[in-house]
């Protein structure tokens, strides 16, 4: 989409360059697709362009691993296969490909679309929203006057197309601790078509110690977890579900009414109950899609050019 209300576009990674009417550019893939009116009552005049921050895609350590906002949904799907020749074993990788595959991309989106992008979008299917707030992740936010915080990316979310930043703030990176990544993990994603946006996506986590965090994406307006000191049984879990989630919390469009939402969200999150009480190792029960992780079809890789 031509933009035609922009009057700059500034190479910059400082918040106290930011001012009124001004937008952050990473991939751009959400931000010329929606026009420079749809993200405030005033139209957009200058682009603060973050594509020569030179920031590190993905930063690994003993303490986990850091996502630069500005890594592309290309570079995150790598991930797994790099750390697998490293001998990286972290279980939660796992995680990462069928979450890549739940954008459903084109090549466009595939390889220009960032991790922060998506979180700032902020739309309840979100699939890097649901990685990032299953994996237990934290948002480094910077402000005007070199401040800085974080946020847990289930808190970072706060309504459809809704989060936490301030005016002239920027997501500079998300966290993903080891602890989380070390944690067995059970994926379920339900869609009304075979290639639609997510209505349902559940991650839950199983860690050493047993306990079991459930994160309920995209059937939600924003992130909701459960966590439990040990693994639930089935009616404990329906319970805790329908406590944590009322009826004005599911998520309404034509992507899925609310109650096919909640049906399917207290389905999902059975078999994922289920799935994490078989021991380590054992085949997975049936699921909703892509679990175990299935190699995408020849189609999609033609169409992101892998």
């Amino acid at each position: 989409m031509d933009m035609n209300t922009i009057e700059a576009v500034v190479r910059t990674t400082d918040p106290a360059d930011w001012r009124d009417g001004d937008a952050w550019l990473a991939g751009g893939t959400v931000l010329f697709s929606y026009g420079s009116t749809a993200f405030g009552p005033e139209p957009l005049r200058r682009l603060l362009d973050l594509g020569s921050a030179g920031w590190q895609p993905v930063t690994v350590t003993a303490d986990g691993i850091e996502l630069a906002a500005t890594c592309t949904v290309a570079e995150l799907y790598a991930l797994p296969e790099k750390l697998a020749e490293d001998g990286t074993d972290w279980r939660g990788l796992d995680l990462i490909r069928p979450c890549c595959d739940s954008f459903v991309a084109s090549f466009k989106v595939w390889n220009m679309s960032t991790v922060g992008g998506n979180l700032c979008t902020s739309l309840p299917a979100g699939p890097m929203i649901s990685l990032c707030a299953g994996l237990d992740g934290t948002a480094t936010i910077l402000g005007p006057g070199g401040s800085r915080r974080e946020v847990p990316v289930a808190d970072f979310i706060t309504g459809d197309g809704q989060n936490a930043l301030a005016p002239g703030e920027l997501l500079r990176s998300i966290s993903l601790p080891a602890s989380a990544l070390s944690s067995r993990a059970a994926f379920r994603r339900l869609s009304l078509s075979n290639l639609g946006r997510s209505g349902v996506l559940l991650i839950g986590r199983l860690d050493g110690g047993g306990r079991f965090t459930l994160t309920v994406t995209a059937a939600t307006k924003r992130p909701v977890q459960l966590r439990f000191a040990s693994l639930p049984d089935a009616p404990e879990l329906a319970g805790e579900l329908e406590t944590a989630i009322p009826a004005g919390l599911y998520h309404d469009d034509i992507h899925g009414l609310p109650d096919w939402r909640r049906d399917m969200t207290h389905r999902l999150a059975e078999e994922i109950r289920a799935a994490l009480s078989l021991p380590a190792g054992a085949p997975a029960p049936a699921s909703g899609d892509f679990w175990p992780p299935q190699p995408p079809q020849k189609t999609q890789h033609t169409q992101r050019g892998a």
